[in-house]
C-alpha cells in the first residue's frame, strides 16, 4: 500500500515540476523517486497485509511483479528524455502519465477486490490511450489511438460484465470471500460464465490469438516509446494480472468441482498454440521492425498462457518468463528509439549496416533478439526451459512439441533483422551517443544475462 501512495504522489510531484519550472530536471527526479519506490517495495517483501476492507492486499506476489514493473519504469522514463527532447514543453505530462500508469499496474496485481482490479486496469489502460494518440499531428498515431481506444473499451466492458455476473453468483467484490464461496459443491452458473468473461476481456488486454486483432497497427503506429512501453510493461501487467484473477478466484477449484477443468485446459492450450503460431508466421512476413515485434509479443503470450495449466505452481516461472522477455524488449526498444530517430518509420533498411557504423548497439539488439527467440546464455533459453518442464510434467507433451517448433520458427524473423545489421552495407550516418540510451540498452541486457546466468534470484522469490 505504500508503494502505491508512494508512485501515486510522485506523479502528483511530476505535475508540479512543470509549475516550478523545473522541465530539466524531470527525468533525473523521476528516476531517483521511482529507485526510492522500488526500494521501499522491497522493504515490503514476505509481508502480507491487507488495507482499506481488503481493497489492497501486500503478498510475495504483488510485490515481485510490483518491482518488475518498477523496474521498467525506470528504463521507460529515462529513455524518455531523448525520445521527447524536441517536445520539451510537454514532457512532464509524458513522464506523469507514465508514472500513474505505474500506479494502475501495481494496482492490478495487489488488487484485494475486483473494484479495485478495475479502478487499476481503467488508470492503465485510458494512460495508454493516450500515449498511443500522443502525436496528434501524426495520422498513424491517431488511427493506433483510436484503434486502442475502441478495443480497449469494449474489452473493458467485457471485463465489467464478467465483474457484474461474479458479483450476482457470489454476492461480493472481495477476493477472499469470492474464493472461499467457489469451493462450494453447488455454485450458480453465473460464476464460471462471468469468469470466462473476464477471461476473454483480459486476453484483449494480453493480445492473444483471436483477441490480437488490433495490436499490430496499435504498435506500428504508436510513437516508438509508447510501443516499447506496450509491449513490455504493458503486457507484463496483463498477463501477471490475469494469472492473479485465475489463482486468486480459484477457478481451476470451481471447475473441477462442476467438471469443466478439461474444457478450461483445452481452450488455453488452443489459445496458447494459436498465439505462438499465428504471431510467428505472421511476424515472418514483416519488414516493419515495429510490427514484427508485435506478433512476436502475440507469439510470447502464447508461451506466457502455458503458465495457466499449472497455476498452482508457475508464480515463480511466471515471474522470470516475463522478467526476461520484457528486459530483452526494453534493450531491443532502447536500439531502435535511436535508429529509427528523425525516420519516417522503423522498417528493417533503417538498420543496414548497424554493426559496422555501431558495434555495440548492433551486439545488444542481437543479444536481445536472441533472448526472445530462446538461445542459451541468454535468461529467454532459461524461461523457455523452466516453463516446457513444469509443462511436460503436467501432461501437456504435444503443447510443449509445438512450443518448440515455434520457437525454432521465430529464429527466422529475428536473424532477418540480425542479417540487415551484419551482412549489409550502412544507408545512413548517424551521430551522437545519446547516454542514457546506451545506458538502459546496456543495463536492461546484462540484467537480462545476469537472469540467465542465475536464474535462482528470481525463480526462488515466489517458489
Amino acid at each position: 500500500m505504500n508503494t502505491l501512495i508512494a508512485i501515486t504522489g510522485l506523479g502528483i510531484f511530476c505535475l508540479l515540476f512543470e509549475i516550478l519550472n523545473l522541465r530539466k530536471a524531470i527525468v533525473p527526479i523521476t528516476i531517483v523517486g521511482l529507485l526510492a519506490v522500488l526500494a521501499l517495495n522491497f522493504s515490503e517483501f514476505g509481508s502480507t497485509e491487507s488495507y482499506y476492507n481488503n481493497m489492497i492486499t501486500v503478498s510475495k506476489f504483488s510485490t515481485a511483479f510490483s518491482s518488475l514493473f518498477i523496474v521498467l519504469t525506470i528504463f521507460l522514463v529515462a529513455l524518455s528524455h531523448n525520445f521527447y527532447e524536441n517536445h520539451q514543453n510537454k514532457i512532464s505530462d509524458f513522464v506523469a502519465i507514465k508514472v500513474f500508469l505505474l500506479a494502475g499496474a501495481v494496482a492490478m496485481v495487489s488488487f484485494g477486490n475486483l473494484a479495485m482490479f478495475f479502478l487499476g486496469i481503467e488508470i492503465l489502460s485510458i494512460s495508454l490511450y493516450i500515449l498511443a494518440a500522443s502525436e496528434r499531428l501524426n495520422l498513424k498515431s491517431n488511427e493506433a489511438g483510436m484503434k486502442y481506444f475502441l478495443m480497449g473499451s469494449f474489452a473493458s466492458g467485457i471485463i465489467l460484465f464478467g465483474i457484474c455476473l461474479i458479483y450476482g453468483a457470489m454476492g461480493s467484490f472481495d477476493v477472499v470471500e469470492i474464493s472461499e464461496y467457489s469451493l462450494s459443491a453447488e455454485l450458480p452458473i453465473w460464476f464460471p460464465i462471468g469468469m470466462i468473461l473476464l477471461t476473454v476481456g483480459m486476453l484483449f488486454k494480453v493480445a492473444a490469438v483471436p483477441f490480437h486483432f488490433w495490436a499490430p497497427d496499435v504498435y506500428e503506429g504508436s510513437p516508438a516509446l509508447t510501443t516499447a512501453l506496450m509491449s513490455t510493461l504493458a503486457k507484463v501487467v496483463a498477463i501477471a494480472t490475469l494469472y492473479k484473477l485465475i489463482a486468486g478466484l480459484n477457478l481451476i477449484s470451481s471447475l473441477e468441482n462442476q467438471e469443466l477443468l478439461g474444457t478450461f485446459e483445452t481452450i488455453i492450450v488452443i489459445i496458447s498454440i494459436a498465439s505462438m503460431t499465428v504471431g510467428n508466421i505472421m511476424a515472418l512476413r514483416q519488414v516493419n521492425v515495429k510490427r514484427m515485434l508485435a506478433f512476436s509479443g502475440i507469439s510470447h503470450a502464447g508461451f506466457m498462457l502455458m503458465t495457466f495449466l499449472t497455476v498452482a505452481t508457475s508464480a515463480g516461472v511466471l515471474l522470470y518468463y516475463t522478467a526476461a522477455y520484457a528486459l530483452a524488449g526494453i534493450a531491443a526498444f532502447s536500439v531502435i528509439l535511436y535508429v529509427c530517430k528523425n525516420q519516417d518509420n522503423e522498417d528493417i533498411t533503417n538498420f543496414h549496416g548497424l554493426g559496422k557504423t555501431n558495434p555495440l548497439l548492433a551486439a545488444i539488439l542481437t543479444a536481445s533478439l536472441l533472448s526472445m527467440a530462446g538461445i542459451p546464455i541468454f535468461s529467454g533459453f532459461f524461461a523457455k526451459l523452466f516453463l516446457f518442464n513444469q509443462t511436460i510434467q503436467a501432461g501437456h507433451i504435444t503443447l510443449v512439441i509445438v512450443a518448440v517448433i515455434n520457437s525454432i520458427i521465430s529464429v527466422g524473423y529475428y536473424f532477418k533483422l540480425i542479417l540487415a545489421m551484419y551482412s549489409k552495407e550502412p544507408n545512413q550516418e548517424r551521430s551522437g551517443k545519446p547516454f542514457l540510451i546506451y545506458a538502459v540498452a546496456i543495463i536492461s541486457i546484462g540484467l537480462n544475462i545476469a537472469l540467465g546466468l542465475f536464474p535462482s534470484l528470481v525463480l526462488d522469490l515466489l517458489n
